[in-house]
């Protein structure tokens, strides 16, 4: 039952938001190599996650859809002019079940696509200052500018340990890199806007952190699992493509926690190298020892505590709201996010 009613919220919430893309979205000049590629990741679809979290959370605060959705649609194009620099970043080659905008354009292009896509992110938070008003305009801007300087921070700390080919990193610097980089702008940034949309009220945003953390480390730690176990048609994404990338996920760091001396450092000098210089036999065997050392088994305890304490945490947060099929769907996330696939 709760697996529908996210579905179901997912799906409306997602088309009201798409509705609001539409204005950021539509054809103008320069086409062909901006605007016109501007409008691809959003339109290659998702779940529409985080645009549905913020709408839901201002409505249990009170507020109306119409006063979230272009909110809303704020947080789907920056969560996508993330993407496009992610996959410039990584040097994915695939999103979505389609090649990456690097894969097809190049680095250059794509970097100035994602520019593009955070611009009108911020533009149509601009465009709501007149429902919004002066101050709670900035206030809403301020809270994006905070969520974008963490997962900026948050993004550096992971590409510093690929740089350095950082191997002696514990579970807690995972969750300290992931509380920035995914947290903030996936589940904390989302929830406190909405709150902030309906109340007009910045001063008591802190409580949603715990929250925001729990629920958003067990998303990040189910993706993790998601690239080397999913479904490659609905994950959408190149499976073990983590692996072939050296990203220092949960599982990674419990297999190199876990190997003996030789096995380590072969592993050690599989991440020195560079993406191109990896093959798929390494590949093999990495995955292979994920599964001797049950590293993601490690990973589905983890994900699944993480899921739980999130769901003690919207108790603690929501608890005392009126019933609402809004407080029901952000009640049932912590077990969606661990269920999904």
């Amino acid at each position: 039952m709760s697996a529908h009613l996210v579905a179901d919220t997912l799906s409306e919430y997602g088309a009201t938001t798409r509705v609001a893309l539409a204005d950021y979205l539509g054809p103008r000049r320069p086409q062909r190599h901006l605007y016109g590629l501007v409008a691809d990741y959003p339109r290659r679809g998702g779940r529409m996650f985080r645009p549905s979290l913020c709408i839901a959370s201002a409505r249990v605060f009170g507020a109306a859809i119409d006063d979230a959705v272009r909110s809303a649609a704020a947080v789907e194009l920056l969560h996508n002019a993330f993407l496009v620099h992610d996959d410039v970043e990584d040097e994915s080659e695939q999103r979505r079940g389609v090649p990456t905008l690097n894969a097809s354009y190049g680095a250059a292009v794509a970097v100035n696509v994602g520019d593009a896509l955070a611009m009108l992110g911020l533009r149509a938070i601009i465009d709501d200052r007149l429902r919004f008003g002066p101050v709670l305009t900035i206030l809403v801007l301020r809270e994006t500018e905070r969520m974008a300087s963490e997962s900026i921070e948050g993004q550096a700390i992971e590409l510093g340990w690929r740089r350095d080919n950082a191997t002696a990193l514990t579970d807690g610097d995972y969750l300290g890199m992931v509380l920035k980089k995914t947290c903030s702008y996936t589940t904390i940034y989302p929830t406190r806007l909405g709150a902030l949309i309906a109340t007009r009220d910045e001063r008591h945003l802190d409580r949603f952190v715990r929250f925001g953390f729990f629920l958003g480390a067990a998303f990040q730690i189910q993706d993790d699992i998601l690239n080397l176990v999913g479904d490659g048609a609905r994950y959408g994404k190149e499976l073990g493509g983590d692996l072939l990338e050296g990203k220092r996920t949960l599982i990674l760091i419990h297999l190199l926690r876990q190997m003996d001396a030789i096995e380590r450092a072969r592993l050690t000098e599989f991440l020195g190298l560079r993406r191109a210089e990896r093959t798929r036999a390494d590949v093999c065997w990495v995955r292979e020892r994920i599964d001797a050392y049950g590293s993601l088994e490690h990973a589905r305890q983890v994900a699944h505590a993480f899921a739980g304490a999130a769901r003690h945490e919207c108790t603690a947060l929501f608890g005392g709201f009126p019933e609402s099929r809004d407080k029901r769907f952000i009640e049932a996330l912590p077990q969606w996010v661990i269920e999904r696939s």
